[in-house]
């Protein structure tokens, strides 16, 4: 088994497990006071390009969902094609990213750029300057949960310099 495959089996058996549960004749009808869960469709927020303030490149950001008071982080698909990039920055709270497609790069400020492809998790501690984005020659798609405090999620820093990238 591959590390996508046994990183997605237990979302798949959870959600065999839930769709057993219903069939079982328990009611989807959430209880009194609680909240129902809410299914957001693609396409419902429409996707934007990149800032060219804080990328390099062609990147394309589609918004999966806002943070808020009781899950103060937001979830967003960000598609980088070959050669581009965020500009150095850092997360107040963290940041995870979840590879979905392709080969990326991503470097600590002083560190040695390292490779990343699909089913990678990377962990962006707060307050750790980095970079991430597609390798020169190959796109590269992650979906970034950012958490955030005191509002905030990101600060921006310079760009990533053509040299920086390539080394």
């Amino acid at each position: 088994m591959n590390r996508l495959s046994s990183r997605i089996l237990p979302f798949v058996l959870l959600a065999s497990a839930s769709l057993s549960a219903g069939a079982a004749g328990e009611s989807a009808k959430p209880e009194a006071g609680r909240q129902p869960q809410v299914i957001t469709r693609p396409g419902a927020q429409p996707s934007a390009r990149g800032p060219a303030e804080y990328f390099t490149g062609s990147v394309r950001v589609d918004p999966m969902f806002a943070a808020k008071e009781s899950a103060p982080y937001s979830g967003a698909m960000v598609t980088f094609e070959p050669g581009a990039r965020s500009a150095w920055h850092t997360h107040p709270a963290g940041q995870h990213l979840v590879v979905t497609y392709g080969v990326g790069w991503t470097q600590e400020w002083g560190g040695p750029v390292t490779e990343i492809r699909a089913g990678d998790v990377v962990w962006c501690p707060p307050g750790v300057k980095h970079w991430h984005g597609a390798s020169p020659a190959t796109p590269m798609s992650h979906i970034a949960l950012t958490n955030t405090l005191n509002g905030k999620n990101v600060e921006w820093l310079e760009k990533v310099s053509d040299e920086q990238y390539r080394k």
